[in-house]
């Protein structure tokens, strides 16, 4: 007896995924919803008149308050293809009351710099300095992605020059490398190195293009270092990561170490940088090294 056969299954559909700019238009539309929602119009000085079919503010309300028009505010929620300025959402961020988190991730979605970035206290931790103390004789440091030097232990203060004696607003890894006499003679394989640096910083600062210190720092550069302002010229790119790096340190000799980079917070900014001896004679010397600057 024929037995029916089973019918033949329709081909797969494929369906294509979505661009990346529409989901985040999309997380965008969402994230402002939800920050809408949890808001009570007493909360903004408004009077709660009238039944409200939804929780929080109604989308007028936060035109109002961001002093943008509704229907412009209304497409920003419904993730339509709109242009968003840096002043727009710093008054929408204030309306709805984000705090420093919520600020910046609201700027993130929408993909735009924001122009009054919370401030960030240049320090480490307690228990971070105490990381780095441990790490001894071993270098290590401290610095964010603008190549501030926060903290260092006593074997990094020694490592290129006595870092103790320079002044704690000119301790920048990008200035001293273009400016101080001792990173020019002691920073070994030095055009290598800056440029690499030079690539690094103008990765960095793509994130940072309209904070004051950033533009504070350029400037001083370029005008300080011709070298530095032609290698900013070029537009090269890089990220922070491993590697290899000598110095010729005035007491001890040639040091070759590999370096280590430990980001201390979710995102790429504050960073411990440590050196480890890439090889016997180098650890002997920085053995050396450390007794003198724990004894000076």
């Amino acid at each position: 007896m024929a037995t029916a056969s089973a019918p033949a299954a329709a081909p797969l559909e494929l369906v294509p995924s979505a661009a990346p700019e529409d989901v985040r238009r999309r997380e965008l539309a969402g994230f402002l919803r939800s920050r809408r929602e949890r808001i009570s119009p007493e909360q903004v000085g408004l009077p709660a008149v009238g039944r409200r079919r939804t929780p929080g503010l109604r989308r007028e309300e936060v035109a109002l308050l961001a002093a943008v028009g509704v229907t412009w505010y209304t497409w920003l929620e419904q993730a339509r293809d709109i242009q968003v300025s840096p002043q727009v959402l710093d008054a929408i961020s204030r309306a709805l009351l984000l705090d420093a988190n919520e600020r910046q991730h609201l700027f993130i979605l929408a993909g735009t710099v924001d122009p009054a970035p919370p401030a960030t206290c240049p320090t480490v931790t307690p228990s971070v300095q105490a990381l780095m103390k441990q790490l001894e004789p071993y270098p290590c440091a401290a610095m964010n992605s603008r190549y501030d030097v926060l903290a260092y232990n006593s074997t990094y203060r020694l490592l290129v020059t006595d870092l103790d004696e320079v002044a704690p607003e000119d301790r920048n890894l990008m200035l001293l490398a273009f400016t101080h006499p001792d990173w020019k003679r002691n920073l070994v394989d030095y055009e290598q190195a800056t440029a690499l640096m030079v690539a690094k910083f103008r990765s960095a600062m793509a994130d940072h293009v309209a904070e004051p210190a950033w533009k504070a720092l350029l400037k001083r550069l370029r005008l300080a270092s011709p070298k530095f302002d032609a290698l900013w010229q070029q537009h090269e790119v890089g990220m922070t990561g491993n590697g290899e790096k000598r110095f010729l340190n005035p007491h001890v000799g040639l040091l070759h170490f590999e370096f280590t980079t430990l980001w201390l917070g979710p995102r790429p900014s504050t960073r411990i940088v440590s050196y480890t001896p890439a090889d016997e004679e180098t650890r002997e010397r920085i053995e050396r090294l450390h007794k003198l600057a724990t004894s000076s």
